[in-house]
């Protein structure tokens, strides 16, 4: 998460390393976590995401809105509530996370 990547690391190993370390209770963009590990490509980490997201604590990692991600809302609320993740919620009963307080960024 700090620093230049060394040689052998590879966009997909980066993007675990920032998503893995991202604390319980906080969030970060998928621009964010790109941002991080020195790249524009917010959709590559989606990719990355797809891919790994299982095994990751992908409920932290958010759309620029604030919102979960796609298809994994009510996973992703009670991974929020159990966490105390500040949370944004609208009069429809959507909710979203709330960035200005949760937001993280890696050290370094």
């Amino acid at each position: 998460m700090t620093g230049a990547p060394s040689a052998g690391d590879d966009f997909a190993s980066r993007v675990v390393r920032v998503v893995e370390a991202i604390p319980p209770g906080h969030a970060m963009t998928y621009g964010g976590v790109a941002a991080a590990v020195g790249s524009r490509s917010s959709r590559g980490v989606g990719q990355v995401m797809a891919h790994a997201g299982s095994e990751l604590p992908w409920w932290r990692v958010v759309r620029a809105s604030g919102l979960a991600p796609q298809g994994h809302e009510q996973r992703a609320l009670e991974q929020y509530r159990v966490e105390g993740t500040p949370l944004r919620w609208a009069r429809t009963g959507t909710f979203r996370v709330d960035l200005a307080r949760a937001s993280w960024w890696p050290e370094g």
